[in-house]
């Protein structure tokens, strides 16, 4: 790397990230090239550590009745660094009215994956980003989870053995009176912990099945959740591992989920059959 071109970068206030992007480097491996050279970027000090928040002017500012986003604004620090310390002195505010379009503020930028686009900040501790890439995150987030969810519980309707499609795969609750958040639509927004205790009360079921079920034209295999296979059990309960098995098991699920194999039904189609039914997709007549 030539220090001369990678200090002219840092001067004009590229970060790691954008000197990566050009190079088509991790921004990682672009930190470890400016520290060899003794080089430093201008964000660096914006982000390094301040150190942590004392007690006793958290709880002062609590008494107030400020929420997370007013108590950041008092001591200069983000909206997650005054909610972390909060949680360790074990202080909580008042329930506060979520943000609404009134705290919204737009504007015109230039993102470096989707090029000229809108920006989005919630409230004034909020960070202009871009609005695609917000989506876009919470939409991998979603599938990632859903993904685990769907290995942990077996991977396939526990009816007919459908495992082709994730979307096409419901979470049905043996007790509907437990029922707390729908792991599989807006549930898997929440901690993958939650989402997991949500899922050991329920069965995976297709959605062909799972309409059935509800409307009692099939009956589930397991009649309550004591019956579930054990095995399905041990996966959800796996929180004592370390993070490095969990990692390594969860890059096996999204593994597993992408490429699942056909249905037993369609294995146990005869042939004569199923170019009868490709042929009719076609349009086509058999002679």
């Amino acid at each position: 790397m030539d220090r001369e071109w990678l200090a002219q970068r840092l001067a004009s206030g590229d970060s790691y990230e954008a000197i990566g992007r050009a190079l088509d480097r991790h921004p990682s491996t672009v930190s470890s090239w400016a520290r060899r050279a003794g080089l430093v970027s201008v964000h660096v000090p914006v982000h390094a550590a301040r150190g942590g928040l004392e007690r006793d002017a958290l709880a002062s500012l609590v008494d107030e009745g400020l929420s997370t986003r007013e108590i950041a604004a008092r001591v200069d620090r983000s909206q997650t660094t005054a909610r972390h310390w909060l949680r360790v002195y074990g202080l909580g505010t008042r329930r506060r009215r979520r943000s609404t379009q009134e705290d919204r503020y737009e504007a015109d930028g230039v993102c470096a994956v989707h090029g000229p686009t809108t920006f989005v900040r919630y409230g004034g501790t909020d960070h202009l980003r871009c609005l695609l890439c917000r989506r876009q995150r919470v939409s991998d987030r979603r599938r990632r989870v859903k993904s685990i969810l769907l290995a942990e519980a077996g991977g396939c309707c526990q009816v007919c053995g459908y495992d082709r499609a994730p979307s096409a795969l419901h979470f049905h609750h043996v007790d509907p009176t437990e029922k707390s958040i729908g792991p599989a639509l807006r549930g898997v927004t929440r901690s993958l912990d939650r989402c997991r205790a949500e899922a050991r009360k329920c069965v995976l079921l297709c959605a062909n099945c799972h309409a059935e079920v509800e409307s009692g034209l099939a009956r589930l295999p397991f009649p309550d959740a004591r019956q579930l296979p054990a095995s399905r059990g041990e996966s959800v309960a796996g929180s004592s591992r370390s993070g490095v098995a969990q990692l390594a098991e969860r890059r096996a699920v999204n593994a597993k989920v992408v490429g699942s194999s056909p249905t037993p039904g369609a294995r146990s189609r005869r042939p004569a059959e199923r170019r009868h039914l490709d042929a009719s997709h076609r349009g086509l007549e058999l002679r």
